[in-house]
């Protein structure tokens, strides 16, 4: 392969096929659809499965460039090192330093939520001390062996995929009245209600923001690809099994919980799949998900660690981030990139312990719309870096963007839009602002780094 296409990776290569595969399907799933949801459905009713559709397909689309990308030129940096190669230093620096600034503050408030179920559980050890505990035991996980953090994801990303497998099954089965005590619900609930679209259109549209961002976290697969044996190979077919079944996963989810239960039904704060199992005589339904919402945070924590320390660890490599940061353990693994992503996540813990409706708020705000400007740069560099692997590297394009450049210019279009609604949003706009003045901070400093380079 032309030598300013290729990556080498000095991380042990402890992830297998099956890791992958399922930190593919299971790194999106998390409480933002078992919980989340909820808000969605509140303002588009049965409307809600478009706007899982549409949002969904903007993540779909975002992946399979990443894809072809990554199984091209897989490295622990991914997109960062994309942008880089296609945009410039300061694109792969801002893309690199914004995503781990995201993981790292997202990191809090799943430690603190699960630490609030976990509370609840056991009440003797207090909330913070729940929260030691996690960081603790997946600070240990991530510094030992790779594979050990897939074993980890692997099992945790099963159970939701199990969980949600499960209530595809249920629902359907009651949707049919093939369930004890139940009757056929037909079409009833999607047209009755004040009909399919309640809210109108505008109703749906205010869906997909509220459930976008939802989708975040298959990202970390093209970042985990460069840990395994054959990471072109590896990528390629985790990125073609995660989007089209995630997709399924949500929209149909969505599609049984409207259909079964009136839109009007759900309330606020309470996981629309517990209203459903309630509904359906499921004994101990809210119980249930608690303990697939709690794995599901501890799954994301998890992940987004691992993210964060590799991100971290190739910004050293190509020396955007203190050289410090390079030291790797004999089993090939980060440590340093590790404990620094890990110290962040402790003081935005702390941050949220302490002021979560002041300070931490800010900082949640200022991630809010952060993953639409990763996604929107991982889009520039794919049409930017499509023609030059053509020219230099064709063999490499074994996974391919659909429609090329059509497509890639459609998918930034509707990035575009998205923001363009998020800041006519009350709720969403000061996401938009605090996001826009963290990047543009970022850029500020990549900029100043750019000029010294060129100076020296």
């Amino acid at each position: 392969m032309h030598e300013a296409l290729t990556t080498d990776e000095p991380l042990a290569h402890g992830l297998k096929q099956r890791h992958l595969t399922m930190l593919g399907l299971g790194g999106v799933i998390g409480a933002g659809l078992f919980v989340g949801s909820g808000a969605g459905i509140a303002v588009a009713g049965p409307g809600i499965v478009l706007s899982y559709l549409i949002a969904g397909t903007i993540a779909m689309l975002v992946m399979r460039m990443l894809g072809e990308m990554s199984s091209a030129m897989p490295a622990s940096g991914s997109f960062s090192v994309h942008a880089e190669k296609a945009i410039g230093r300061w694109a792969g620096f801002t893309v690199g330093w914004l995503y781990w600034f995201l993981l790292v503050v997202v990191l809090a408030v799943e430690a603190t939520a699960a630490a609030t179920i976990a509370h609840d559980w056991a009440p003797a050890l207090p909330q913070w001390g729940w929260v030691l505990v996690f960081m603790v035991l997946f600070t240990l996980a991530n510094l030992t062996a790779v594979r050990n953090f897939g074993e980890f994801e692997f099992w945790f990303a099963a159970l939701k995929v199990g969980a949600i497998v499960l209530f595809l099954i249920l629902g359907t089965l009651a949707v049919f009245g093939l369930l004890p005590d139940t009757d056929p619900v037909g079409l009833t609930h999607l047209t009755g209600d004040g009909g399919f679209l309640p809210n109108g259109w505008g109703g749906v549209i205010s869906g997909v923001l509220a459930v976008v961002f939802a989708f975040g976290g298959l990202e970390v697969v093209t970042i985990a690809a460069a840990e395994t044996d054959d990471p072109a190979r590896a990528v390629g077919r985790a990125v073609r099994s995660a989007v089209v079944r995630i997709l399924f996963f949500y929209v149909g989810s969505m599609l049984v919980i409207v259909t079964l239960l009136p839109w009007t039904a759900q309330q606020a704060g309470l996981s629309p799949y517990v209203t459903v199992l309630d509904s359906i005589g499921i004994p101990q339904a809210g119980q249930i998900m608690n303990i697939v919402v709690f794995v599901a945070l501890l799954s994301a924590l998890n992940a987004n660690l691992y993210g964060a320390s590799r991100m971290v660890f190739s910004l050293a490599e190509r020396g955007e981030a203190p050289r410090g940061l390079l030291r790797i353990s004999g089993g090939g693994v980060p440590r340093r990139a590790v404990l620094a992503s890990v110290a962040f996540g402790f003081v935005s813990v702390l941050l949220n312990l302490k002021w979560p409706d002041s300070v931490f708020l800010y900082l949640l705000n200022s991630v809010g719309a952060v993953l639409l400007f990763v996604w929107a740069l991982i889009a520039v560099s794919q049409l930017r870096l499509r023609r030059r692997i053509e020219r230099e590297a064709p063999g490499t394009l074994t996974l391919r963007m659909w429609a090329f450049p059509w497509l890639t210019w459609a998918t930034l279009a509707a990035m575009a839009g998205v923001l363009v609604l998020m800041l006519t949003d009350d709720t969403a706009r000061p996401q938009v602002l605090w996001s826009s003045g963290a990047t543009a901070a970022v850029l500020i400093v990549a900029g100043v780094r750019e000029l010294r380079s060129r100076r020296g």
